[in-house]
């Protein structure tokens, strides 16, 4: 089963809300999600990453909340359809995002400057991040207020904001909490173990933005 085919039955199987399958022809049909990159050069900095980094988000956190200690000690307890949306969707402010750019880089060998390909930043909808990607869900599907809080604050303390405010809103929203420790899981562990980027660097083929060459 590919990444694609992988979202798409989680999705199917567990988001069945009004507005649903609007949702999912936009990401499918009207944007980029299947195909963007998570980030420019750091985690799943590659084609399709974004739909890695959701997957792997959505694992992590199904992990997280079947843990006994969440699940007894904290109380923590979500629906499956709540688990899908806010893990799934919550880095939905990435599509439409960036775009393919060149920069020049020495080739040790030759000596030579040659052009290589390099993802970076053109935000066609300046909105934010977490905030961003409540609005983007909010115009297809009805939000609760956990999901939608779990969705503004999934950067965590790794957001820009003030960190009175961001440990309020965790304290307040243990499911924001938990989303932000499955996003910084999948970003430091299966993704940085899948992709050791210190020694990966894209490589252009047509037909494809990037696949990834060990150096």
């Amino acid at each position: 089963m590919t990444d694609k085919e992988d979202f798409i039955s989680i999705f199917k199987e567990n988001i069945t809300r009004e507005g649903s399958d609007k949702l999912l022809d936009f990401l499918e049909n009207r944007s980029d999600f299947f195909t963007a990159p998570a980030s420019t050069r750091y985690h799943n900095a590659f084609e399709g990453g974004l739909l890695r980094h959701s997957l792997n988000v959505y694992h992590c956190l199904v992990a997280y909340l079947e843990r006994e200690r969440v699940k007894n000690e904290y109380g923590l307890s979500v629906s499956a359809e709540t688990a899908a949306i806010v893990a799934l969707l919550h880095d939905v402010c990435k599509v439409n995002f960036y775009r393919v750019g060149w920069r020049n880089v020495k080739n040790e060998q030759t000596g030579q400057w040659e052009k290589q390909p390099r993802y970076e930043i053109h935000d066609t909808l300046p909105y934010g991040h977490g905030e961003k990607s409540v609005y983007m869900v909010s115009g297809y599907i009805r939000l609760t207020r956990e999901e939608a809080m779990a969705i503004r604050w999934h950067m965590g303390f790794s957001g820009a904001e003030d960190k009175n405010t961001i440990g309020q809103a965790l304290a307040m929203y243990p499911l924001a909490f938990a989303l932000s420790v499955a996003d910084m899981e999948a970003s430091y562990f299966p993704e940085r173990l899948t992709l050791n980027l210190t020694f990966c660097r894209p490589v252009f083929q047509p037909g494809r933005l990037f696949s990834v060459q060990k150096l």
